[in-house]
């Protein structure tokens, strides 16, 4: 079986230039092909050009959500796995709402250990759809 993490496309969308980048980077040097974005529009505009296997993005952000991208990004490509992260308590009710609508995703506490989010982000690439 090949390595799932050489062909992954990730999405790494925050807010937070600093939060983005470093995740990325972390990915990168994992075997990922991981790109990191500032401005969820920006990253949707890039899906619709070629959609990533794995999007992870925090929640709470000007002019998108984490959870609007999420929606958005799987409409563009339903195989596409979603990670979210936030740090605010607010964030429960936004996801609530999702789920209410049918969008299971599942939420990442931040700050996250590298170790941990490498483990989710396996858990999440390796589910197997029957």
């Amino acid at each position: 079986m090949s390595d799932p993490r050489v062909s992954s496309r990730v999405f790494v969308v925050d807010d937070e230039f600093i939060i983005a980048s470093t995740l990325a980077t972390i990915l990168q040097r994992n075997g990922f092909d991981a790109i990191a974005f500032t401005d969820p529009l920006e990253a949707l505009s890039a899906a619709e050009q070629q959609a990533p296997d794995l999007l992870i993005t925090d929640v709470v952000m000007p002019t998108l959500s984490g959870i609007d991208l999420a929606i958005r990004v799987k409409e563009l490509s339903p195989q596409c796995k979603v990670l979210l992260f936030s740090g605010q308590a607010a964030t429960a009710n936004l996801l609530e709402v999702a789920r209410t609508n049918g969008h299971d995703f599942e939420l990442l506490s931040k700050p996250i250990h590298p170790t941990d989010l490498l483990r989710k982000i396996r858990n999440v690439t390796e589910e197997v759809v029957i």
